[in-house]
Formats: C-alpha cells, sequence, structure tokens
C-alpha cells in the first residue's frame, strides 16, 4: 500500500503540501511507482519529454473509476467522499481497509502523519467525481464536474497564464488551491476591478443565480449575440471576465451561479451595508423579555441518530445506497422511540449521507467510525448546511428519494444562509417569530430568491413555493432535530405587535398558521451557537457504563464504530438526550446462536465499556457448551411399532435409500426429496403398505417400463363383510405415515 513522504523544496511558498498528482507521484519512492506502474499497465514512453511521473499522471486521470464510481467497491466510494469533503486531505488514526482497492488503482495516497495516517486525493481526481447526496450541489467543486469543456478550459488558463492543454483536470490544478482556500478566494476577489465587483454583488443580491438576458441587463453589455439556443454573453464581457476566474459558472442551458464559497465571501462584504437596515429588529428583540409559558427544548442529534442507525440494523430492512429510505421504516422508528415522524427522516436522511448507515461505518480507521458520539452532530450539521441530502423546498425533502433527472437543487443553501446569519445577528436570548420574519422580509436578497424558487418549481415541475415558507421550515423542523434552537409557545404575543401584512390576500389555512405562528417564539441553544461560531466543543471525557445490571449507558466519548459493532448484541431502549442499550442473557445467547464467538461478545462490550461482574458471569455461562446435537433433514416419519419390519425396509436395496440412517426408535425417518407416493409404492414391494389419515395411500403413476396404466382411484365404499373375507382382503402388514407438512386429501 503505498506511503509517501515529502521531500525538501517540494513544500509551496505557502507552506502548504502538494495537492497536485505530478507532485505526489514524484514524491513517491521509486518502488512504488514501478508497483504502481505494472499493476495498471501503463506504457512510459522515454522518447517524450514528459517525464515518468507525468506520464502516469496523464493515465490515472483517464481511468473510468472516478466519473463512475459504481465500478469501486461500496466501503471505497464512502471513504472517497469522505476525503472530498474534507478537500482531499483527512487525518485518520489508523489504514482504512477501503484504502486498498482505491491505493491499487492510484486514485488515493496515505502518508505517516504525526502517529495517524493522512489521505490524500489530489486535486486532479476531485473535479471529476460526480456529486453525491452529502455535497453541497453548488459548491465550487461540483460546478466545475459539471462545466463544460469550454468553460473549464477558460478557468484553468486563466490560472495557468497559459493556454491549457488536455487533460483538463491536470490544467485545473492550480485554479482549485486557490478557489478552494477561503483566504486565497478573498484576496482574489478583492483584485478584482470596481466593474466587476459590482457586477459580482448585484448577482449575489439576486440571490446567486440569473439567465443570460438579467446577466447582460446587469451589466450594462449593449451588444447580444444570439445563437440557436437564445442570447449568449459576449467573451469580452464582465460576465465572461468572471467566469474565466470561476467566480460565476454557466450551467445548461442559460443559468449563472456563483459558487456558494463566492457568495459567502461577497455577503460578507456586504454585511456592514445591511446593519442599519436591521437595527430596528434588533431594538425590538432585546427591548424586553420574550421567554415562553411553554417550550420544547431542543436535544442533542447525536444520540438519536445512533440510535435510528441501530435500530436499523435490529430491523435488518434493506435499504439501497442510492435510493430513499422506505416512508414505512422512517414512520416506524418514529414510533419506537417516540419522535416527530418529519424529525426521523431528517436525521436518517443525513445519517446516510455521512454515511453512518454504510458498513464501512464499522471501521475504526475512517470516518464516520472513528468519530466519536461527540462529533456526530457536527457532521450531521454541516451534512445539512451543505444542502446535498435534505431540501426544505421539495415536499418530500429527502433527495435520494428523487429520479437522477429531479435532482435539480433549489436556492434553499441561501435561506439557510440568511436564517442562519439572522440567528447570529440577533443575539442570545428568546427571538419572537414575528421579529425574525420581518428581519428576512428586509433582506435585499428576498425578491430574487422568490423569482429563483419560482423558476426552479418551472423547472423540476413541482409548485413554486415562497422563500419565507421555506425559512419557516428550517426554523420550525430542521434546526431544532439539529439541536440548534429551542421552540417556545405564550398566547400574550399573539397580540403584542401588529401585523402589517396584508391578510385578506390570504388564504384561510394560511391566515391560520400565521397566527399561530405569532405565538412562537424560538432561542439559539449553546450547541447552536459553538456550530454557527465555528468553536471547538469541550471534549467530555466521561466514560460509557452500566447504569444497572443490563442497560448501558453511552457516553459522548465513545466511538460510533464500537457502538454499531454491538448491533447483534444488544437492543436500544432509549434514544433522546442520552443513548441506552440493553445488554441480557436473551441478546447475548441470540448473538451466541448466530455465531459470535463468546470471547467476541466480550471484546465489543468492553470496547465501549467495563463489564459487570454479573454480566461477565452471565456470559460465561452462556457460552458454556453442554452437548452438540445432530441436525437430519426429513420428509416425514414412518411409524412402524414391530422391530422387524423396520429392519425389513431398512436393509432392502429398494427401500433403503429412502430413510435416515440412523432413525429414532419407533420408526423411520424418511430422506427428504421423497414424496409419499414414491415410499408407498417402494414399500409396498416389501409387502409392507402406508396410510396416511387412515387411508392406503396408492400409486397414481407408474414407474418407467410398466406395460398398463393403473386403475383410476376411486374412495372406499364401506361395506358389511364376513370374518373369512375381512381376512383375505386384509394386508399381510399395515403401518401409518406421518408426514411434516403434506397432507393430500383424495381426489
Amino acid at each position: 500500500m503505498p506511503f509517501f513522504g515529502y521531500a525538501s523544496g517540494i513544500l509551496d511558498p505557502a507552506g502548504q503540501k502538494p495537492t497536485r498528482l505530478e507532485d505526489v507521484l514524484r514524491a513517491l519512492p521509486q518502488r512504488e511507482l514501478d508497483k504502481l506502474i505494472d499493476r495498471l499497465g501503463i506504457r512510459i514512453d522515454s522518447a517524450k519529454r514528459l517525464d515518468a511521473p507525468a506520464q502516469v499522471a496523464r493515465a490515472l486521470v483517464a481511468l473510468p473509476d472516478l466519473r463512475d464510481t459504481s465500478r469501486l467497491p461500496q466501503a471505497s466510494v464512502e471513504l472517497l467522499h469522505r476525503v472530498a469533503e474534507a478537500k482531499g486531505r483527512l487525518l485518520v488514526p489508523a489504514i482504512p481497509p477501503a484504502l486498498e482497492p482505491l491505493a491499487a488503482r492510484g486514485l488515493m495516497f496515505a502518508r505517516a502523519e504525526q502517529g495517524a495516517v493522512e489521505l490524500l486525493v489530489p486535486a486532479a481526481y476531485l473535479l471529476q467525481l460526480k456529486s453525491w447526496e452529502g455535497e453541497d450541489p453548488k459548491g465550487i467543486r461540483a460546478l466545475f464536474a459539471q462545466a463544460s469543456f469550454e468553460t473549464t478550459s477558460a478557468i484553468a488558463s486563466h490560472y495557468l497564464g497559459r493556454t491549457a492543454a488536455p487533460p483538463i483536470s491536470l490544467s485545473l490544478e492550480p485554479a482549485w488551491e486557490v478557489l478552494s482556500v477561503p483566504q486565497t478566494l478573498a484576496a482574489e476577489i478583492e483584485r478584482l476591478a470596481p466593474s466587476e465587483m459590482r457586477v459580482l454583488e448585484k448577482v449575489e443580491q439576486e440571490g446567486g443565480e440569473v439567465d443570460t438576458e438579467e446577466l447582460l441587463e446587469i451589466e450594462r453589455e449593449p451588444m447580444r449575440l444570439r445563437t440557436a439556443s437564445g442570447v449568449s454573453p459576449s467573451r469580452r464581457g464582465v460576465g465572461s471576465a468572471l467566469e474565466r476566474r470561476g467566480f460565476l459558472v454557466p450551467v445548461h442551458p442559460n443559468r449563472h451561479i456563483v459558487p456558494t464559497e463566492v457568495s459567502l465571501v461577497v455577503s460578507k462584504v456586504r454585511r456592514a451595508d445591511r446593519a442599519a437596515r436591521r437595527e430596528e429588529v434588533r431594538r425590538f428583540v432585546k427591548s424586553g423579555d420574550h421567554a415562553p409559558r411553554r417550550a420544547r427544548f431542543a436535544l442533542d442529534p447525536g444520540p438519536p441518530a445512533l440510535g435510528l442507525a441501530l435500530a436499523w440494523r435490529e430491523t435488518a430492512s434493506e435499504v439501497r445506497s442510492n435510493v430513499g429510505t422506505p416512508k414505512s421504516l422512517a414512520q416506524k422508528l418514529a414510533v419506537r422511540f417516540g419522535r416527530d415522524g418529519s424529525h426521523v427522516a431528517l436525521l436518517v436522511a443525513l445519517s446516510r449521507a455521512v454515511g453512518l448507515w454504510d458498513p464501512s461505518a464499522l471501521s475504526l480507521a475512517a470516518p464516520p467510525g472513528s468519530l466519536t458520539l461527540a462529533d456526530l452532530p457536527v457532521l450531521l450539521f454541516h451534512a445539512w448546511r451543505r444542502g446535498g441530502a435534505w431540501d426544505e423546498a421539495r415536499t418530500d425533502a429527502e433527495v435520494l428519494r428523487l429520479a437522477d433527472g429531479a435532482r435539480d437543487s433549489s436556492p434553499v443553501s441561501v435561506v439557510r444562509e440568511l436564517v442562519l446569519e439572522a440567528l447570529l445577528d440577533l443575539g442570545e436570548g428568546w427571538i419572537p417569530w414575528v421579529a425574525l420574519e420581518r428581519y428576512f422580509r428586509s433582506d435585499h436578497r428576498i425578491p430574487g430568491l422568490t423569482r429563483l424558487f419560482r423558476r426552479w418549481a418551472e423547472r423540476v415541475g413541482v409548485e413554486a413555493v415562497d422563500p419565507l415558507v421555506v425559512a419557516r421550515r428550517i426554523v420550525h423542523e430542521s434546526l431544532p432535530a439539529l439541536g440548534l434552537l429551542d421552540l417556545g409557545e405564550d398566547d400574550d404575543l399573539a397580540d403584542a405587535e401588529p401585523d402589517s401584512t396584508n391578510m385578506d390576500k390570504m388564504k384561510p389555512e394560511e391566515r391560520a398558521r400565521r397566527d399561530a405562528d405569532r405565538a412562537v417564539v424560538l432561542r439559539l441553544t449553546p450547541r447552536g451557537r459553538g456550530l454557527l461560531s465555528s468553536k471547538t466543543p469541550s471534549r467530555d471525557e466521561t466514560k460509557s457504563k452500566f447504569i444497572d445490571a443490563h442497560i448501558l449507558r453511552v457516553a459522548p466519548a465513545a466511538r460510533i464504530a464500537s457502538v454499531l459493532a454491538l448491533a447483534q448484541l444488544i437492543e436500544v431502549t432509549r434514544a433522546a438526550e442520552t443513548l441506552d442499550l440493553m445488554i441480557a442473557p436473551p441478546t447475548l445467547a441470540r448473538a451466541l446462536s448466530a455465531g459470535v464467538e463468546a470471547d467476541l461478545v466480550r471484546q465489543r462490550i468492553e470496547a465501549v465499556a467495563s463489564l459487570p461482574d454479573s454480566l461477565s458471569k452471565t456470559l460465561a455461562q452462556a457460552s458454556v457448551v453442554l452437548g452438540r446435537g445432530t441436525f437430519s433433514a426429513g420428509a416425514g416419519f414412518l411409524w412402524i411399532e414391530d422391530g422387524n419390519l423396520r429392519e425389513l425396509l431398512r436393509s432392502r436395496k429398494a427401500t433403503g435409500e429412502l430413510f435416515v440412517d440412523p432413525s429414532p426408535p419407533g420408526g423411520l425417518l424418511v430422506q427428504p426429496g421423497v414424496d409419499v407416493e414414491r415410499l408407498s409404492r417402494r414399500c409396498r414391494t416389501v409387502g409392507i403398505e402406508v396410510l396416511v389419515d387412515g387411508q392406503v395411500v396408492r400409486a397414481r403413476t407408474l414407474p418407467p417400463g410398466s406395460p398398463t396404466p393403473p386403475p383410476p382411484r376411486v374412495s372406499p365404499v364401506p361395506r358389511k363383510t364376513t370374518p373369512v373375507e375381512g381376512a383375505k382382503r386384509r394386508p399381510s402388514h399395515e403401518v401409518r405415515i406421518q408426514t411434516k407438512d403434506d397432507r393430500k386429501e383424495d381426489d
């Protein structure tokens, strides 16, 4: 497995370790590079001016595994996504097993890093991966991966300072190094010309997305180039200059999108200008105490999410990686744990997006298995914020539930950032929903967002939704489920402030919902304030322990993989503010009967918490084997009280193969696959008739070679007979047969 170290002189001037594919291959030991060339069958031409690492790099970026990840094992795909979400560099405690297929193809590299292992995916690979449900669909990486060759070639040429040559993914690496780092991206935006900055800010104010006509109007371009597909921007305009820098990416057929990373930098510049317009709302929020009479406090989403993953493994329901979670399963889990159905659906979708439901989560060498329970809320929040797994603008918010053609992302990411910015700006304490709604309405981006949601609805064929309705879903459903918001209700607040909105134009259900919302107040939790401020939470070193003889309470410091490894041994009893697991004799017996060794059971439990004496004794007793029994399958049991007759059937060649040897006393066990008719025919050859339900079984078919067909089977008619006649008609021996599940009635 390739490990590489960085020699002196490879570090760039900024002190960053190289992420370009050619530099990584040059840093490989020659022995590892030769093995990679032999494994992939790469032909090195010594007559070329390119050295061997450069030729290998051009062969690696052409591998089909990057564009079609279904050719890779699912565990390797999950690991590739986790490293890509970390911008190509991920520090793990040990070498994950899923690394081997990737390292064998040269798609991922590893190196020792201060007692840990650093996984590296070069930028040329990142820019070819298709988007997945855990990624921001409007991020720089996702937009570059689906951009046309003309767009990526122009961006690569701008940052290279010369014309970009294929393969274009290698030429895009300098652009990725600038655009993926917030500091260098902010410095690049500051160097824009005033006209370019004005256009970029205007597009960002319109929601970060415009069409070609709107872009030309914003940049005040008088010239219109019309093609077969519509209006085309000039290659010498301001919009094209922004496209060459990667600040405005064209999307087929006529959309132009500002990447999320660029939008965040531009919005910070404009945040000071919006402060004056919102001062009135802040004064109202801070003017009094808005504490409610009733409140629902948000719970830590980590224990419920981990409990749902364990409960799903108990049900053994099949959930495919590229298909949405069955609604029946989500509803069943919601009823079991007493949680809101929408909250459970959100946690399930985000858990699947971060790989918590994948078998690779059992590995302690890579996320999410290598993380602790305390890290899980942060992981879920970032997956939700990226917006690739959950979309509040849709009726079915889970993105995996949609077909590939309908997964066009809505502008919900802009609304999310608007909500999070407002919560941070309004400070601590309880905030009335009407004040927060007024805060949203004062934002200059709302008209542009309304237009974007309408166009998005027309593209995907759904009903248009108002941005404030999406913001309400985020505040009332998503953020409480993620543990960021406490919700309260106070009827006195409904009449505190008059509603300036025209209520006459609203539908009755909308009016009733708005009246109910006026009594709602909300508060940002300390956990949510820490997440939004990017503060590292303090580590809780409390260890997991048994609170009684059979209930294990999982601590925040427990590793996720260690807890998931207990799925066969436990039953989830509580998944709320804490995660409680029951380990009892029935669950241990179930695991032992499934083939799990007693030593392995003890090892899995002790990886989470120390075993109490009572449970240790129970495990020792349950692992004792008193004896063994051999299972023999059979089609039925032939009761024969006479031992001589049993020996006759067992010893004859015609009937001996029909029975299991040895058979239990009192009869003979019939071999599997032997039907009653065949058994009756063979037994009759030695003078023994077979009875089923008191009736003699007659053969309906003759064996091959019989001259005449058998007479039709007729139900016996009872009649009086003399003792002499009865003795002549009675067979020499009669036996009874009891079948396992085959009882046939007479025709």
